[in-house]
């Protein structure tokens, strides 16, 4: 699971802002890129001052993977500039952000110390009280990055909304046939697709970049996250419905929603400046994506300090936020806090993931000494216990891959070496707490990428359901000149070997897990550098592909797509309708220089 370049900021999208016509404007936004040398995914060296040094915010490259080494009618080009990896001992970072001690746009941003040790060591235990810390609040980052946030899915496809690539949309036409067994999404009569909307980046003064994270699909209403704002755009026109404004930029969204379409963010208490470039993201809201309410504002403290809030998720209907300085659950209709975690042990809540159970990442022992991850399964309202998982003593992170059926992925002994937080897979069961299998996964095999660091449950590029994980392989040589390719295979959940069942994405395209459909799988395919992208349905038993979507080969047209590709964008499809965006915003290059915050696809 290598670690490509950082993400580039966006390319120039096709112009003509919203409801851009089918074809959009001719003239390309600059011939494809060449890799850099050693090809995408080369191991790479920490930045001059190591971890935490000062690095500017990443230059712009080429459209990515998949285009040959040596584009037709166009000179070589210089490589992008390399970012450290992540894997170094000590300090792991996730493709597509900064150094662990800075913000990802160069600037330093609050974030609390782990927990001093306390008295005892073991379960878990709650008060209606937040954590009284010892330990000072020092700056350190707030990682927060790029990455397609995909389905945590059991194989169920019930859900009426969706979250960031998970499940969900409005729209599309199609003649009544379905992608394959028990997939809920249809194949359009003209699977061709036509640009519905842009919608414009947002205004950035300086040379610093904001976040903008987190978006939502529901049955009324695409919804963005801009620059201090949310936005509710029409899935079908992109007419804005709704505006939800806020003092900071959004620093992170949860990928989950209620089935009455409400979710969470986390935002900064005001705008960076100059004097003081952050604010810490301290603040937790509530949202209403249907009516663009903001529903309630809350915080947490550690003592008479406001605790910077590392990850948030939703469950049922319980918003729980975690951080290395404690955590705590709040009801997401009325803000009343349900439970926190008690104090008076050597335990902490890293955090949690969330959809269709409840799951936290606690983390036990002394600081500086060899700790150990406990894996809980808990109920939302209560905080209580259900089961719980105790990992080998040592592994110091793991990400929450799926809650139901219960994944986590762990770098166990730093052995992934190449920047993707994956060595290894554990499949646990729910109800007992008991482990059912390990799998397995090599870097330099497979291409699934976690931040266990702070985002608990930030993996990408693969998808579970099934009750087997779908991860795609690294990319390697296709059959044609220059071209590159690689496939998605399946692993047993029960056994923990492969399934012999294998999707390839066809040469020169690289296909990603996007979420499940019923048994089916949903992938993307990032397109060669003369075709446009596609959206594929996998069969879950016979692992045949049906095209559902594909995207216009207009340079324009994909030239704007390929900013937006899995590794660093938020990729929803839904109905025939496919949403990618942008997880920044930063200010144009030039006058000429157009941003687009997100793209709506559409079949014909």
């Amino acid at each position: 699971m290598s670690q490509p370049p950082p993400p580039p900021p966006p390319n120039q999208p096709p112009q003509g802002g919203f409801g851009a016509p089918q074809d959009p404007p001719p003239g390309g936004f600059g011939a494809p890129q060449d890799p850099p040398p050693g090809g995408f995914g080369a191991p790479q060296d920490p930045p001059p001052g190591g971890f935490g040094a000062p690095t500017p915010p990443p230059p712009a490259q080429g459209p990515g993977y998949g285009y040959p080494q040596t584009p037709p009618s166009a000179p070589p080009s210089q490589p992008p500039a390399q970012a450290p990896g992540y894997g170094y001992p000590g300090q792991q970072q996730p493709y597509g952000q900064a150094p662990y001690g800075q913000s990802p746009y160069g600037y330093p941003q609050p974030q609390s110390m782990p927990m001093p040790p306390q008295a005892s060591q073991g379960g878990r235990k709650f008060n209606s009280q937040m954590a009284i810390i010892v330990s000072a609040v020092v700056a350190v980052a707030l990682i927060i990055g790029g990455g397609v946030w995909y389905a945590n899915s059991s194989g169920k496809d019930d859900d009426k909304n969706n979250a960031s690539g998970t499940n969900g949309g409005t729209g599309g036409k199609d003649d009544g046939k379905s992608s394959g067994t028990n997939g809920k999404e249809k194949v359009p009569a003209n699977t061709s697709s036509k640009v519905l909307f842009q919608i414009p980046a947002p205004a950035v003064k300086g040379d610093t970049s904001v976040t903008t994270a987190g978006s939502w699909l529901t049955d009324k209403v695409y919804a963005k996250s801009g620059s201090a704002e949310v936005n509710g755009y029409d899935p079908d026109s992109g007419a804005k419905l709704w505006t939800i404004k806020l003092p900071g930029p959004v620093c992170m969204a949860s990928r989950h929603t209620t089935e009455s379409n409400r979710t969470a963010i986390t935002y900064e208490p005001a705008m960076p400046t100059k004097e003081d470039p952050s604010h810490g993201c301290s603040q937790l809201a509530a949202l209403d994506l249907d009516t663009g309410k903001k529903l309630w504002t809350k915080t947490v403290k550690s003592g008479d300090q406001l605790v910077g809030l590392d990850n948030v998720t939703v469950s049922a209907n319980t918003v729980a936020v975690g951080s290395t300085s404690g955590g705590a659950a709040f009801d997401i209709s009325s803000g009343k806090q349900l439970w926190a975690p008690k104090p008076t042990d050597t335990c902490y809540d890293a955090g949690y993931g969330g959809g269709e159970k409840l799951v936290a990442v606690r983390k036990c022992g002394e600081y500086g000494s060899q700790r150990q991850l406990h894996i809980q399964t808990i109920d939302p309202k209560s905080g209580k216990v259900l089961s719980e998982y105790e990992m080998s003593p040592g592994i110091e992170y793991a990400s929450v891959v799926s809650t139901n059926p219960l994944v986590v992925a762990a770098d166990v002994g730093d052995s992934a070496g190449d920047g993707s937080g994956i060595s290894d897979f554990f499949s646990i069961d729910n109800k007992t707490g008991k482990l059912r299998t390990k799998i397995s996964a090599p870097g330099k095999t497979y291409a699934a990428k976690c931040d266990g660091i702070s985002r608990i449950e930030y993996c990408s590029l693969l998808a579970v359901g099934n009750d087997k994980l779908y991860v795609p392989t690294e990319e390697h040589e296709g059959t044609g000149e220059y071209s590159r390719t690689n496939e998605i295979v399946a692993f047993d959940l029960a056994t923990g070997k492969q399934t012999g069942q294998r999707a390839d994405a066809g040469d020169g395209y690289t296909i990603t897990p996007l979420r499940m459909d019923g048994s089916n799988l949903l992938a993307y395919k990032r397109p060669p550098y003369d075709k446009g992208g596609q959206v594929v349905s996998i069969d879950g038993t016979s692992f045949k592909e049906t095209k559902l979507l594909e995207n216009p080969a207009t340079d324009s047209v994909r030239d704007a797509e390929t900013s937006m590709l899995p590794d660093y964008a938020e990729i929803i499809y839904r109905d025939g309708h496919l949403y990618m965006s942008a997880l920044y915003a930063r200010k144009p290059y030039s006058a000429s220089d157009k941003e687009y915050l997100a793209i709506a696809f559409g079949a014909k």
